[in-house]
C-alpha cells in the first residue's frame, strides 16, 4: 500500500476513535457534586436514596429528615443535629460525626465503619444491625450503645455488639 492510503486509513481510524468518545461522555453521567448545607435548618427533609458523597452538613438542623438508604461516604455532619432522623441503611462510612446529636435517630442498618464519633450523642438512638467497625467513640457512649445493640449488619455482614466491642 502506498503512504497515502496508510495515512487516509490512520486519519479514519483516529476520527472514528474520537467520535466514539464524544459518545460515550456524553452517556457517562456526571460524578456527583459534593455539596454544602453548612449551617442550614433542614428539618423534616427528605435525602433518602440520593448519593451525597463529601457533602457538608455542619452545625445544620437537620430534625426528622430522611437519609435513609442515602450515601454519606465521608460526609461531614460535625455538630450537626440530628434528633428522630431516619438513616436506615445509610452508608456513613469514614464520615465526621463528632459532637452531632443522633438522639432517637433511626440507625438501623447503617454502616458507619471508620466514621470519627468522638463527641457524638447517641442517646436512644436504634442501632440494629448498624456496623460500628472502628468508630472513635467515648466511653460513656460505646457503653450506653452496648446496651441496645443487636443483630448483624447485611452489608457487612458484622454483628453490632462486635463491632462495638461489647462484652
Amino acid at each position: 500500500m502506498n503512504r497515502s492510503i496508510i495515512s487516509r486509513i490512520g486519519a479514519i481510524a483516529l476520527s472514528l476513535a474520537i467520535a466514539i468518545g464524544l459518545v460515550a461522555a456524553a452517556f457517562t453521567p456526571a460524578p456527583a457534586r459534593a455539596e454544602n448545607y453548612e449551617k442550614q435548618t433542614l428539618i423534616d427533609m427528605d435525602f433518602s436514596n440520593q448519593d451525597l458523597k463529601d457533602s457538608e452538613f455542619d452545625f445544620a438542623n437537620l430534625r426528622r429528615s430522611d437519609f435513609s438508604h442515602s450515601d454519606l461516604r465521608g460526609v461531614s455532619l460535625f455538630g450537626a443535629k440530628l434528633q428522630d432522623a431516619n438513616l436506615e441503611g445509610a452508608d456513613l462510612r469514614f464520615a465526621t460525626l463528632d459532637t452531632a446529636r443522633f438522639i432517637r435517630a433511626n440507625l438501623t442498618d447503617a454502616v458507619l465503619e471508620g466514621a470519627f464519633a468522638y463527641n457524638t450523642d447517641f442517646q436512644g438512638a436504634i442501632v440494629t444491625g448498624a456496623d460500628f467497625t472502628d468508630v472513635l467513640l467515648r466511653r460513656d457512649q460505646q457503653e450506653m450503645l452496648c446496651e441496645v445493640a443487636e443483630g448483624t449488619n447485611p452489608v457487612t455482614g458484622r454483628e453490632t455488639r462486635e463491632t462495638l466491642y461489647c462484652d
